[in-house]
């Protein structure tokens, strides 16, 4: 009989959801799996993740941060 590990799944740090109803619009960003604050921009995003002590050198590093409903540039509703 061979046992075998459960599949590993990975998470990035930082999960960016979809743009909610606003004025201005914005998203909420989670850092390891709590609500950490919201953003209206991606400098918002950088500013969250440092005060977690997380130095984002490249947003688009999909093993650092997760864009749900939209990329960096999605700030407004569709």
């Amino acid at each position: 009989m061979t046992e075998s590990a459960p599949p590993y799944v990975f998470s990035p740090r930082i999960i960016v959801l979809g743009v909610q109803p606003g004025d201005p619009p914005f998203r909420i960003v989670e850092i390891d799996g709590e609500m950490v604050g919201v953003a209206s921009s991606m400098t918002d995003v950088l500013l969250l993740a440092a005060s977690a002590g997380i130095i984002v050198h490249d947003l688009d590093d999909k093993d650092v941060v997760q864009w749900v409903g939209g990329g960096k540039f999605t700030w407004k509703l569709h």
